[in-house]
């Protein structure tokens, strides 16, 4: 049996429907792309049918696309080579699918006993995505300022479009970022751009249900900056040494990099770069006073301008050369006056402080004072103790050093005096002792009964003493550089054995004593006793 001329049957039975469609084809529609293969599944199995008749609608007319029979398939000569048929499921494979093949497919299943269960679905002939591509409404933009718009286009059929920067998918807000879809084009608008929105890379992705295809990665450059200007170190001393490396750097986070300027009071200092170092300040003589010093960071491409904080500090040099000086003739207790200097060679002395054999000096007028400036200090008249060693502190913000001065005062010799025997038996020997305070220590000689004698020591020793030893021994003390003498006289007797009176031992004088204070205690005790026992008589 001829299977076609039975269309008008078919044709009939499509247009009435079936309830049972659902059941013969899933639902549609079916998307191919255009050239490659297309199968129309079923959802049958092994049907027993008469006819399984596939049908073409493209709007203007049907077509009998295929028939199977027990017999076999039938194809239109249209589609020769082009549709087979899998007569166990009644599915239908349409080869290289044209534009025009885009329409509604109906199939009919015919049983043997008359029974018919019809079903549509639409195919749908997809153009290959392609030619994804990105571009811009500007080549740079500026943070905050620009509004970027991304256009990204593709070929192809029932395209959706899919946005990433750096695979994370980009969002619209529906106020700074929005997204608009036309049939092959997508536009993401960002408003107020940010840096970070187009780090990217940034990926337009174009699909249908069949196919998808990237455009390249891409990406625009955000100019911004210059953010928080900072300066470092961040804590800078009020007073910087002259001699170290001190500098001052200047940074901002900025695209392009920023250019830096340097100020001084507001006045442009002539330095290039993010570096104030120095060897600049030196050169341009500055620093010599406490004084503000910013940076600007400026971007050529954002216009943008940000100062720093201002930083105040002054530069001072380190204290070197300190002297002190004093008189360098001899100096004589009671009759000298010493000035006493302390001065630097450099360096801007801020403090000084004076100190005697290591602990601090105080003025004490009119003997000792201080210049206004402590630089010097005046001793009138000079004393024994003024003598030592005088040290000067010179300090400044960013240095100290001293220096020393060694007082040596020439007095003396002060009164002289003579330890010793002054009675011993013959044969003994004798030890005399002469002590006067000098400085430089005294010369001693001695007189033996106004005889110069030709000792010059401290001592006199005599050894083994006789009756003409008896007498009266002169110390005489001089000291070279005051030319000041003094003198002691001791006496001296040499007496026979045994004739010499040694007079009471020291436990018997204290026994003497002890003994006259009782006395003297009893005799108070009777006297108050005696008092306490006198009546008194009455005047009337």
């Amino acid at each position: 049996m001829d299977p076609f001329p039975v269309k008008s049957l078919l044709f009939l039975l499509f247009s009435v429907g079936c309830c049972a469609a659902q059941r013969v084809l899933p639902p549609g529609p079916v998307d191919a792309v255009l050239g490659k293969d297309v199968t129309f599944q079923t959802l049958v199995n092994k049907p027993d049918y008469a006819f399984i008749v596939w049908n073409f609608n493209n709007g203007k007319e049907q077509i009998n696309v295929a028939t199977a029979s027990a017999t076999g398939v039938k194809v239109h000569t249209l589609y020769t080579d082009r549709v087979s048929m899998n007569r166990t499921t009644g599915s239908m494979t349409l080869k290289a699918v044209k534009t025009e093949d885009s329409g509604l497919y109906g199939i009919s299943i015919i049983s043997p006993d008359g029974t018919t269960q019809t079903a549509e679905i639409q195919l749908r002939v997809l153009k290959p995505v392609s030619d994804v591509v990105i571009k811009a409404n500007l080549p740079e933009a500026i943070e905050h300022n620009s509004t970027v718009v991304l256009t990204c286009s593709a070929k192809g059929s029932f395209l959706k479009f899919t946005w990433t920067n750096n695979t994370v998918p980009i969002v619209a807000d529906g106020s700074r970022l929005t997204l608009k879809e036309d049939a092959e084009s997508s536009t993401l608008t960002i408003t107020g751009v940010f840096r970070t929105d187009l780090v990217g890379p940034i990926v337009c992705t174009a699909s249908n249900n069949v196919e998808k295809d990237k455009s390249a990665p891409f990406s625009l450059t955000v100019y911004y900056g210059p953010d928080t200007v900072t300066v470092s170190p961040p804590n800078t001393p009020e007073f910087i040494r002259s001699d170290s490396n001190f500098s001052l750097s200047c940074s901002a986070l900025s695209s392009p990099p920023a250019t830096y300027t340097w100020y001084h009071n507001q006045q442009v200092i002539e330095t290039a770069g993010a570096v104030l170092s120095m060897k600049v300040l030196k050169a341009q003589g500055l620093g010599k006073q406490l004084e503000q010093y910013t940076c600007r960071a400026q971007n050529a491409k954002t216009q943008r301008i940000v100062p720093s904080p201002a930083v105040t500090f002054a530069v001072m040099e380190v204290i070197s050369g300190v002297t002190v000086t004093g008189p360098t003739v001899p100096l004589i207790a009671g009759n000298s006056t010493a000035n006493v200097s302390c001065q630097a060679t450099a360096g801007t002395v801020k403090s000084r402080k004076w100190m005697k054999d290591g602990k601090p000096l105080t003025a004490s007028p009119p003997h000792l004072v201080f210049s206004a400036d402590s630089s010097s200090l005046m001793i009138v008249p000079l004393q024994k103790e003024d003598r030592g060693e005088y040290t000067c502190h010179l300090e400044n913000p960013v240095s100290t050093d001293k220096a020393s001065y060694k007082m040596v005062v020439n007095f003396g010799p002060e009164a002289a005096t003579v330890t010793g025997e002054k009675a011993v038996e013959v044969n003994k020997d004798v030890t005399l002792t002469c002590t006067a305070s000098s400085f430089p220590p005294a010369n001693f000689t001695w007189k033996f009964n106004d005889t110069l004698t030709g000792v010059k020591a401290a001592q006199y020793v005599i050894h083994e003493a006789t009756d003409t030893n008896t007498g009266t021994y002169t110390c005489e003390a001089y000291n070279a550089v005051t030319g000041k003498t003094s003198t002691y006289t001791h006496k001296l007797a040499v007496k026979a054995p045994g004739t010499l009176d040694k007079g009471l031992s020291d436990g018997a004088i204290a026994g003497i004593v002890i003994a006259i204070l009782v006395a003297i205690a009893a005799a108070i005790a009777v006297i108050f006793y005696c008092r306490q026992k006198v009546p008194i008589e009455s005047p009337y």
